[in-house]
């Protein structure tokens, strides 16, 4: 059983900056890409990021592009959201998610973490 689990969020200021942190546990399996949504109140979970884990490649919302950034350190299995100059309407629950090689999309997804931006 794989699991992901989450940190780092919390409660900030709009303009300040949060790092966020996946681990993945549990049985050894091989990724294709890991994946940061996000779940704002009211609405329906949407995109934010995403890496290959071979390679490093990324992929950006464009609500986010230019101020978050996304990495993963391979022998630890983590990845990471720097999140920076956060606005108000970065408030959500943040989810990381990780496509399985062979998947054909995000098929392990962790708890979720409560960041909110307060104007």
């Amino acid at each position: 059983q794989v699991t992901l689990e989450e940190s780092g969020g919390g409660l900030v200021q709009a303009g300040g900056s949060l790092r966020l942190s996946c681990a993945a546990s549990g049985r050894p399996f091989s990724v294709y890409a890991m994946a940061w949504f996000r779940r704002p109140p009211g609405k329906e979970r949407e995109f934010v990021s995403s890496i290959r884990w071979s390679g490093g490649s990324t992929t950006y919302s464009d609500s986010v592009k230019d101020r978050f950034i996304i990495s993963r350190h391979r022998s630890k299995n983590e990845w990471y959201l720097q999140m920076n100059n956060l606005k108000p309407e970065d408030t959500a629950v943040y989810y990381c998610a990780v496509q399985r090689v062979g998947a054909s999309n995000y098929d392990r997804w962790g708890q979720g973490t409560q960041v909110t931006v307060s104007s």
